[in-house]
């Protein structure tokens, strides 16, 4: 069932660029579901498409005519290969800068795939950014920085580390060898000296000679 419509959308698109190619001009309330959004009229406004729900519960889906105006655009109806390197969907409703708040429709929008090739987009997308305050390149700089960033975390994290800026490297003097000490046995304690008093000196004796004693 897939391949029978993509065929059908194939068709639906070839046919349109054969009338465009014919008559010169598109008119968005002429275009249907697969081919109304981002499709440009020959008036140079922006169609949009919008989903309405009958009375039955069926959704029905009608393509109309925006105030939006397109830069120096006319009588366009965007390619199957814009609407997938760019992360577009052709049954997108309205005209929103919401996108631009995801992360991943902006790397995607900001890829050379898409900012090079599809004017169209880069076009619709450059003005609504620009109604929001923001200037789509530096939104795209910030991207691509984002992603660098991601890249060498993922590159950190896997282990494989990018060589960095190249530092001149700094010598220093190494020490001296550090020479082995040499240990000696210290020597058992010396004892403490026990003093005694000496004597007092011994006076020499003194001898006296005793007197003769008379026999009588």
């Amino acid at each position: 069932m897939a391949p029978s419509l993509n065929i059908l959308s194939v068709m639906a698109i070839a046919l349109v660029i054969c009338v465009q190619g014919t008559l010169g001009e598109i008119a968005c309330e002429h275009l249907d579901q697969d081919t109304c959004a981002y499709a440009i009229s020959s008036a140079g406004k922006r169609c949009v498409l919008e989903k309405r729900v009958k009375r039955t519960g069926e959704e029905a889906y009608t393509c109309r005519t925006s105030e939006i105006e397109a830069d120096r655009l006319r009588n366009w109806i965007e390619t199957d290969e814009c609407i997938k390197a760019c992360g577009l969907d052709r049954k997108s409703l309205g005209i929103s800068t919401d996108s631009l708040l995801e992360s991943s429709f902006a790397q995607q929008l900001c890829s050379p795939q898409c900012y090079d090739s599809c004017p169209n987009v880069v076009d619709l997308y450059f003005n609504l950014a620009a109604a929001e305050g923001v200037f789509l390149p530096k939104l795209c700089e910030a991207q691509e920085g984002s992603a660098r960033r991601g890249l060498m975390a993922d590159i950190k994290s896997s282990g494989f580390v990018a060589p960095g800026q190249l530092h001149p490297v700094k010598y220093t003097v190494a020490p001296a060898p550090i020479k082995p000490v040499k240990y000696t046995v210290a020597p058992a304690p010396v004892e403490p000296l026990k003093y005694t008093v000496a004597p007092a000196p011994v006076e020499p004796l003194k001898y006296t000679v005793a007197p003769a004693m008379s026999p009588y």
